[in-house]
């Protein structure tokens, strides 16, 4: 069974760096054709996909947030980390990492993706 859990600070202040990282246990983030994604739902919104690292090491980000936005892995530690730049209250949201075998698609359904961790919530606030 495949487990995934998100950590982080819960609480950020507006302009500052979220770094939040997840760790996998029960399958290896570099088996091949897995893809490891960054989802977020903030309040009164549906989900948000934000990127992906893909088993090989490759990633890909939702255009609106690219800019400010990287996820990096530790193959050693089986975890991969969203870092999200500049942070704004609209970037307040629950913050999930999931498995899937696609990238999903930008407003994903929960189906898309087969494993999810229980979510985190981040709230940017001074």
């Amino acid at each position: 069974q495949v487990l995934l859990q998100e950590s982080g600070p819960g609480l950020v202040e507006p302009s500052q760096t979220l770094s939040l990282t997840c760790t996998v246990s029960g399958a290896s983030i570099t088996t091949d054709k897995t893809y490891w994604n960054w989802i977020r739902q903030s309040p009164g919104k549906g989900l948000e996909w934000i990127g992906v690292i893909t088993s090989a090491g490759y990633t890909y980000y939702i255009p609106s947030l690219k800019r400010r936005t990287s996820i990096s892995r530790d193959t050693a530690k089986n975890q991969f980390t969203l870092r999200l730049r500049s942070l704004t209250p609209e970037d307040t949201a629950v913050y999930y990492c999931a498995r899937s075998a696609n990238i999903p698609s930008v407003s994903p359904d929960r189906s898309e993706c087969d494993a999810w961790g229980p979510g985190t919530q981040v709230t940017v606030s001074p």
